[in-house]
């Protein structure tokens, strides 16, 4: 099946990426020039330079390869981030989105279309809403929240008004390697290894360690969208979770003793959010009806992603 990756250089892209090529099937991406990663930075003859922003750049690369799978994965896709580039989150999320559905629906119109939805649409909810199930309504809080809620209706809409067949995955957090450091796990590993390379005193900087997020291994997260087009029906938005969640100061404490460091931990006002959920916990029902099973436990993650920042620094 030919596949085109947006976004390939990114954590869930590159893993994407890896399981079509293992099936032998011919795989191609599109990246940014400013893409940033040591992916991006190889001489891959596979990767496209081009931003989901030009229309014709990118029609241009769907009529060249007229692909069968297209896995949508180009995004500003930090939620921590988003609040200071509100407008670049918008403009990407949404307006790339409208470019790769119409490109899709116009060059390869029987084609399948993976897109990256996202848990932060739920938004505005308690503890006592969890775990959440895919029928409740979305009522994002955040810049990213609401751009991904939006990307998430484009979906729909391009499905239900010209049958293109897009599978909407509700992401909620992967862990992986290859990630920036703009999320609290890879942001704790980062300090750690730099602290255990001696390249920072022993002092790690957090923000909110209150709240509780479901994390999910990118793997094991790639393995169930997968699963999605296999055993999924196009429309029909699936939570990609585990069904369990970590309170961050919990996921703060087992890298620590898997670094196996004396660390003093001090509060940064400059890492909390204007908002920030308490509990983001999603119910996998749909998804463990299919047959998903997760395969990395969360420490196994943990000693991947850790691992991964030292060998990076």
């Amino acid at each position: 099946m030919k596949t085109l990756i947006t976004g390939i250089t990114g954590m869930i892209g590159t893993h994407f990426a890896r399981m079509t090529r293992d099936k032998g099937w011919p795989t191609v991406g599109i990246a940014r020039n400013s893409a940033s990663s040591r992916i991006a930075a190889s001489p891959d003859p596979d990767i496209i330079r081009v931003d989901i922003l030009d229309r014709d750049a990118l029609e241009n690369v769907v009529k060249d390869f007229q692909p069968e799978l297209v896995i949508h994965m180009a995004a500003q896709a930090f939620n921590s981030i988003s609040w200071q580039t509100e407008e670049s989150t918008h403009l990407n999320n949404y307006q790339g989105t409208v470019n790769v559905l119409r490109a899709s629906q116009r060059i390869v119109p029987d084609a399948r279309v993976i897109i990256a939805c996202s848990s932060a649409g739920y938004g505005n909810i308690r503890p006592e809403d969890c775990p959440l199930v895919e029928e409740r309504f979305l009522r994002p809080i955040t810049p990213y929240g609401v751009s991904k809620a939006a990307t998430e209706c484009l979906g729909y809409q391009y499905f239900v008004n010209y049958g293109l067949k897009v599978f909407l995955p509700r992401l909620f957090i992967h862990v992986g390697t290859g990630h920036p450091p703009a999320t609290a796990i890879q942001n704790f590993a980062r300090q750690l290894a730099l602290i255990a390379k001696g390249k920072l005193e022993p002092e790690v900087r957090v923000g909110n360690l209150e709240s509780a997020r479901d994390f999910i291994d990118v793997r094991d997260g790639v393995a169930a969208m997968m699963m999605m087009l296999e055993k999924g029906e196009p429309g029909d938005p699936i939570n990609i979770c585990t069904g369990k969640a970590y309170k961050i100061s919990d996921i703060l404490n087992r890298l620590i003793r898997l670094s196996g460091l004396d660390i003093k931990v001090e509060t940064d006002q400059a890492l909390f959010r204007p908002s920030d959920e308490p509990l983001l916990l999603g119910d996998n029902s749909k998804l463990q009806a299919m047959g998903w099973e997760q395969t990395y436990s969360i420490d196994q993650t943990l000693k991947a992603v850790y691992e991964d920042w030292l060998s990076r620094i």
